[in-house]
């Protein structure tokens, strides 16, 4: 009876065994580095919703602002690589911050591995709605006549809005000055005011502003017109050059989370943004879907630093 008892038990111990790794078996948490009730905030709530039932656990979204996504960045470099935890921030975690910064408290390309792109982003400069101009350059013309320096905010020293805004001065003249805010809607809200002159946004945050009458958009940066305001001209159509980086939206896990939680969380990535609902959402909040394997994401990232990383050299922008 003994031997019978033994044998059973070895022959379901890889079993139980398979069944103690299967994953997930609580919720997830995917830290965002920005503000709640943002843009990007505001996306991954709806691909949390969506992956939720594809994963059997509660996906949940957990805001860690500052620092130009350095502080939830950090949060996710450093948590335990089970599959528990992960991150979803622009491409300025990874494009931007190492120049920026002299010193990081984490590596993005060793303690943070790629996972999937998300999505492609658009953003815009907008203007208080009484602003005596209506596009680039009626803007420029009014900057160099102001007498003093035009305010533009963003969300961080060294985002890819205050790095546009260094080459408004560059390509259009006049003089700037850079507000950096914790997120695009306070500084909506003080463009709206008159506390501040312009400032980059994204559609999903400039759009009800727009429709209150409060803020008009003035150009979208980008290759093509966002698909959430096609009515809206891009800097390349203003004669503008420069403007059309990619801004884009990517997954990633921590340094050491397994292969196949990787391949699993990037599959289901690919087919919640491809759902038709939630590609609508995400088109309406001005990004354009896009589903990747973790290689893709990674070339995509080595392709785009060095170009992101000259900018900011030629700039001299530095935090310390």
């Amino acid at each position: 009876m003994r031997r019978r008892t033994i044998l059973a038990a070895s022959l379901l111990a890889p079993f139980a065994v398979r069944a103690e790794t299967t994953w997930p078996t609580k919720p997830i948490r995917i830290v965002v580095p920005f503000n709640p009730g943002g843009a990007i905030d505001a996306m991954v709530r709806v691909i949390a919703d969506a992956l939720t039932p594809r994963l059997g656990q509660q996906v949940i979204v957990d805001p860690k602002p500052g620092a130009n996504t350095i502080v939830g960045a950090d949060v996710v470099a450093k948590a335990a690589s089970d599959g528990y935890t992960f991150l979803i921030t622009t491409n300025s975690t990874h494009t931007n911050n190492p120049s920026l910064y002299a010193k990081l408290p984490f590596d993005p390309a060793k303690d943070l591995i790629p996972v999937s792109l998300v999505s492609l982003g658009t953003i815009i400069l907008a203007a208080k709605a009484g602003a005596p101009f209506d596009d680039l350059k009626g803007m420029a013309a009014w900057a160099k006549g102001l007498g003093r320096l035009a305010t533009y905010g963003s969300w961080g020293i060294g985002s890819s809005g205050h790095l546009y805004g260094l080459m408004l001065e560059k390509t259009l003249g006049g003089f700037y000055s850079h507000v950096p805010y914790r997120g695009d809607v306070p500084a909506l809200q003080d463009v709206a005011n008159g506390g501040l002159d312009l400032t980059w946004a994204s559609p999903v945050s400039a759009k009800p502003q727009i429709a209150a009458g409060k803020i008009k958009a003035i150009a979208a940066a980008g290759s093509k017109r966002s698909a959430s305001m096609p009515e809206l001209s891009t800097f390349a159509e203003q004669l503008v050059p420069g403007f059309d980086l990619s801004l884009f939206v990517g997954a990633y896990a921590p340094a050491g989370t397994p292969a196949e939680i990787v391949a699993r969380l990037q599959k289901e990535i690919h087919a919640a943004v491809g759902e038709p609902a939630v590609a609508e959402k995400l088109i309406a909040q001005g990004q354009t879907p896009v589903g990747s394997t973790p290689d893709e994401l990674a070339k995509v990232l080595a392709r785009e630093t060095p170009i992101w990383a000259d900018l900011i050299q030629q700039s001299g922008a530095k935090v310390e």
